[in-house]
């Protein structure tokens, strides 16, 4: 075994690796405990951004809740409200019907007026168009003075 080459260069391989080992170990571990180190940060910081970001999911999600309850609240309110203005105006419309009615019965009533006085004029004319007519053909001129004399003479007793 001793005289055997392969058995020297294999001790010799062994203890260049545990020299190696021993110098090197220390550099090793330190990069290992460094990399080590470095993941620890890397998923505690991942850590920390994913609770982040289910903190900001759970925000988003709250204030979506509030937007649509919000957006409920105001669809509502415009519902009733339509229905408040429709209601009014069912109501100004009918006191409008009901103005122009008056108006269109005060109109009708001043029409009526204004033919029965036009017509009361026209019976009056006719009725002095006719009186004129039967005195003019029945009237002679003793009796137009007798008429005139006795007008004379109830004048005192007309006039107070």
């Amino acid at each position: 075994m001793l005289e055997n080459p392969y058995f020297w260069v294999a001790l010799a391989f062994l203890i260049f690796v545990a020299i190696v080992a021993k110098m090197a170990g220390k550099t090793i571990v330190e990069a290992l405990d460094t990399r080590a180190d470095r993941i620890r940060q890397e998923l505690e910081q991942a850590q920390q951004l994913r609770e982040d970001a289910q903190a900001a999911l759970a925000q988003y999600q709250r204030k979506q809740r509030d937007a649509l309850k919000d957006a409920e609240e105001i669809l509502t309110h415009a519902r009733e409200e339509a229905q408040r203005i429709r209601q009014q105006a069912a109501v100004d419309l009918e006191a409008s019907l009901k103005r122009r009615e008056a108006q269109a019965m005060d109109k009708i009533a001043q029409a009526e007026s204004q033919a029965v006085q036009q017509v009361r004029e026209l019976a009056v004319d006719v009725a002095i168009a006719a009186t004129e007519r039967l005195l003019v053909q029945n009237m002679d001129r003793t009796r137009n003075d007798q008429l005139v004399d006795a007008a004379i003479k109830n004048l005192p007793a007309n006039l107070h």
